[in-house]
């Protein structure tokens, strides 16, 4: 008896020390994100020509959604709602203007501090959470280091990589991205001034005319602050923009683009390897395929598609890496796999070396279009040995803000009762539905409602409503080429009265428009996508998209201030952050312990 007693008694005191089951264990998580990936550009997409083997693997072994939506066709907005699983829209990420997404690192805009991530609640339960790559959604808010949109403070345990992103600016000699028309204007400007000074001096030493000290002293002032204003937020902008930081701290100012992807594979290795005991999420947010392109030694003229395939074909030998390390380590069976793209290919980009976006297929539009689908549908690929069905695929409307129920479900997460636009897609992806809870989707060009997508229940059609649509540049052209971006306002769109109808089902590519005669439910269409309009609108809290946002259903009673407003993007000196004394600021990191 003294001997069972003491047995059991010995079972409770180290019953906890006793490692759970895989079955007991919470589920890790490998999020692959690619910058500006074409729907078209991967093979188990369509694409025959560019060689993606991993991420054609992935899709064999797990679930590919082939109608799966970003929450918008650019960064900025796209990258918040994927975060958050709420439209954009919610966190003041919404553009009423020409800029749509955040232009300074400098600047004050950026994810407020009260937005909810999936890293935050899934490291609130528990888990090591990193993010490695591209980040986009601010640093600072009023001073140099308080961090308040960076991504330490949005949940991630750990960051390594791009607080910004990818401009033609980074790298020299492929031109300028920034409000390229504001830094030629303000160049004139300087120009100007200078010849002005020069006239007054030339002018005064002759003896043409009498010119006082005091005018020369106020010319020569306003000509150095027009150069001052034109040349150090924007000549210096790859120092300002293009940088590395390792949690708080910048280690590269800076970037090397012709080492980075070896050290952000590197990083995201290492982080798997040194959580493989514990529950983790990794979201690997990939610097490729925006421009401008780079690509390792390895890959360079090896596709059949220039600079842009070579980048394409460097990814999927990324996925590949994280895939075999995810395998090698044992996880396979306890970690969701996923891959996607921010939103859809920049079919405008293109100089005399060739194409450097992405291809959206069938697609119509692309990058920065709006609700035109080839902007938005982007690659959804999940993998999860034992757990997810192999080769399975569902045309479904499912969306990147479904993320976020989907990960803090399975992590056990209770729901915070904060409104969120996402659903679970568990249902789905195990097969156990055939149809996402998605009946209605709200496309953003900017803050401005686009279009409404709507699957009837028992209905194969989906409708796809269009209120306005960007004028594409020449006439006649698919995309807005004389400007590059297409814009969301003013004289940048045609509304539609009535409305322009597809049904995605029948004509993917929204090439025929409906009209009463062509379909007997158009009138119902109209009629149901107003009505998920107004119970939308509804579920916002400000009137007008410039207005300031109050959340009722955030814990803060603070309002959510418009992040994209001018006051927010513009680049101040007191929030660049900077490894050295600013502003002379500048260092390179020791990549000696990186992988080759």
């Amino acid at each position: 008896m003294r001997l069972c007693l003491l047995a059991l008694l010995l079972l409770l005191v180290t019953g906890s020390d006793v490692p759970a089951s895989e079955e007991d264990r919470k589920p890790n998580f490998v999020l692959m994100m690619v910058d500006d990936l074409g729907i078209g550009d991967i093979g188990c997409y369509g694409n025959d020509t560019i060689r993606t083997p991993n991420i054609d693997r992935l899709a064999a072994e797990g679930v590919k959604l082939t109608q799966h939506i970003a929450a918008a066709p650019l960064c900025t907005p796209s990258r918040a709602a994927f975060h958050t699983g709420r439209y954009a829209l919610r966190s003041g990420l919404g553009s009423t203007g020409r800029v749509q997404v955040l232009l300074f690192l400098g600047g004050s805009g950026g994810l407020p501090p009260t937005e909810t991530t999936f890293a935050k609640r899934l490291q609130e339960h528990g888990y090591t959470t990193g993010l490695v790559g591209k980040w986009h959604l601010g640093v600072n808010c009023e001073l140099r280091g308080d961090h308040c949109h960076h991504p330490n403070t949005h949940g991630f345990s750990y960051f390594y990589g791009l607080p910004f992103t990818l401009f033609n600016d980074c790298r020299p000699g492929e031109g300028k991205d920034v409000l390229a028309d504001l830094q030629n204007t303000l160049w004139q400007l300087t120009l100007l001034g200078a010849l002005a000074l020069l006239s007054l001096v030339c002018v005064r030493v002759c003896g043409l005319l009498e010119v006082s000290v005091s005018v020369i002293v106020a010319v020569t002032f306003l000509s150095l602050l027009a150069f001052s204003v034109w040349f150090v937020p924007f000549e210096l902008l790859m120092t300002w923009n293009c940088i590395i930081m390792r949690n708080q701290e910048v280690v590269e100012q800076p970037m090397d683009l012709d080492t980075l992807s070896q050290r952000l594979l590197g990083e995201a290795q290492g982080f798997i390897e040194r959580n493989a005991d514990r529950p983790f999420l990794l979201f690997l947010s990939l610097a490729h395929v925006h421009t401008p392109m780079f690509s390792s030694p390895g890959f360079a003229g090896k596709s059949r598609h220039g600079l842009y395939g070579d980048n394409v074909e460097e990814v999927d030998y990324m996925i590949g890496r994280m895939t075999e390390t995810v395998d090698r380590l044992g996880l396979a069976n306890n970690t969701m796999m996923y891959f996607t793209s921010d939103h859809g290919g920049h079919i405008e980009d293109a100089d005399e070396r060739g194409q450097k976006g992405g291809w959206n297929g069938i697609y119509k539009g692309g990058k920065a279009m709006g609700g035109w689908e080839g902007g938005i549908r982007v690659p959804g690929i999940f993998r999860w040995p034992g757990r997810l069905p192999a080769g399975r695929v569902f045309d479904t409307p499912t969306s990147l803000m479904d993320l976020y129920p989907t990960l803090t479900h399975l992590a056990g997460a209770t729901h915070s009762g904060r409104l969120l636009d996402g659903y679970d897609l568990m249902p789905v992806l195990e097969g156990r539905a055939e149809r996402s809870q998605h009946e209605f989707m709200f496309h953003y060009c900017g803050a401005y409602l686009n279009a409404v997508r709507w699957h009837p229940p028992g209905s194969e059609s989906v409708y796809k409503v269009h209120f306005f649509t960007p004028n594409f540049s020449p006439p006649g052209a698919g995309g807005c080429y004389d400007t590059k971006v297409c814009s969301c306002h003013g004289s940048y769109v045609t509304h539609h009265s009535p409305p322009l109808v597809f049904d995605l089902h029948t004509d993917p590519s929204e090439s025929r428009p409906l009209t009463p005669d062509t379909e007997p439910r158009y009138q119902e269409v109209l009629q149901q996508t107003a009505r998920a309009v107004e119970q939308h609108r509804a579920t916002l809290t400000h009137s007008h998209p410039s207005h300031t946002q109050p959340d009722p259903h955030s814990p803060q009673s603070e309002p959510v201030l418009n992040q994209l407003s001018w006051e927010k993007i513009l680049w101040r000196p007191w929030l660049q952050p900077c490894c050295g004394t600013f502003p002379f600021c500048g260092c390179t990191e020791n990549t000696t312990s990186t992988l080759a």
